[in-house]
Order: structure tokens, then sequence, then C-alpha cells
């Protein structure tokens, strides 16, 4: 499958001032193309994962004041929603793409994902690229590379996802929004599908 790919301009998108302008430039620039996304990679998804994958374009309904720093796409094994669910998102914010794997804090599956990490942390240190990064907020554009990241870390995270209520979880691949990679629609299919595959395993974890 191939992809537009992401210009300077949708990045821009997220820095425009006052919610209805941005919201209307996410809606012009972004939502085009992640919607195209959700739709290309569900087939892709839903073969990886052996179960039907739905996606879900972020809307960012509930805002009323503040504009969103980021927007997504997200895929998940429910038609109605994604958040209750282990899922995988693609992304941005003004910086960057991500490409990752989530498990956020509505989700019941937290505890499931936690024991696994738990138990299996040098598994997952060893399996996963050193250039792959963790984070525990979803809303903060930083986190940790995986090549950064101690077992004795990702134990101290699945206890903290295990024990705080809303805690959270995401692993995955960042993108520089200069990275030439992002306009090249092919390349970048290929490595949205190679990180998909590489994150499959956790997904797997988490029911």
């Amino acid at each position: 499958m191939t992809y537009p790919g992401f210009t300077g301009q949708d990045f821009d998108s997220l820095t425009v001032p006052g919610l209805e302008p941005r919201m209307n430039a996410i809606i012009t620039h972004i939502r085009p193309k992640l919607e195209e996304l959700g739709q290309s990679f569900a087939p892709f998804l839903s073969t990886l994962c052996g179960e039907e994958m739905y996606h879900h374009v972020a809307k960012h309904a509930r805002r009323k004041v503040n504009p969103p720093k980021d927007t997504w796409v997200a895929w998940a094994p429910n038609k109605r929603g994604y958040k209750a669910f282990p899922h995988f998102e693609v992304g941005m914010f003004e910086s960057h793409l991500f490409v990752i794997f989530a498990v956020i804090y509505e989700s019941p599956n937290k505890s499931i994902f936690a024991e696994s990490l738990r138990k299996q942390a040098s598994r997952y240190k060893k399996m996963l690229p050193d250039h792959l990064y963790w984070s525990m907020d979803h809303m903060d554009p930083g986190g940790t590379p995986n090549g950064e990241v101690s077992i004795k870390g990702l134990k101290e995270m699945a206890e903290k996802l295990r024990t705080v209520k809303k805690a959270e979880i995401l692993c995955g691949l960042r993108i520089d929004r200069d990275d030439p990679l992002l306009t090249d629609g092919e390349r970048l299919s290929s490595t949205i599908e190679e990180t998909f595959t590489t994150l499959l395993p956790l997904y797997k974890a988490s029911f």
C-alpha cells in the first residue's frame, strides 16, 4: 500500500492559535490523510492481529477551550471505540510523527500488560530496537528510547501501570517532521508496517 505522506503544512496546523482555527486546519490538512491511513492499514492490521481491526480518527469533540497539541488515527478490535482497548496509533505532534502501541488509562487491560511487562521486561528490552521509545503519558511528546531504559526501569513502569489509576503506557517510533521519509509515501507505509509488526508482541501480551 502507498500513502501520500505528510508535509510541513500538516505539522504547522498544530501550531495555529485558537481552538476553532486549529481544528479547521486539522480538519482541512491532516484529517483526510489520517482517514486514508486508517482505511488503508485496517486490513493489514486485521491480518497481523488475527482479528478485525477498526480505525478511529480523533475528533477532539470534548475540547471547548484548549486546542489539541496532537492528533491521530487509532486501530482497535472494536467498531465503536478504541480507548478501552489496547490499540495501535499513527499521529503527530508539531515536532514529529508517531507510530505506536498504546494501553491508555481507560483500558481495563492495563493490569494484563503490566504483569507481562513485569515478568518479561528483559525480553522486551532485547526484542525491541533501541530507537523505539517508551512513554507513560500520551499527551507528552517526549519519551525515553528503549536503548536508554533499563530492565529495572521497565519493571518500574509496569508497577506504575498496575497501581496508578491514571497511568498508561505506549511504545513506538518517532519520526522527526523534517525527515524526508515522511514525504515518501511508499517508504513511510513500509516503515509503519514494520513498526506495527515489531510491536505486535506487546499488543498480544495485553489480552
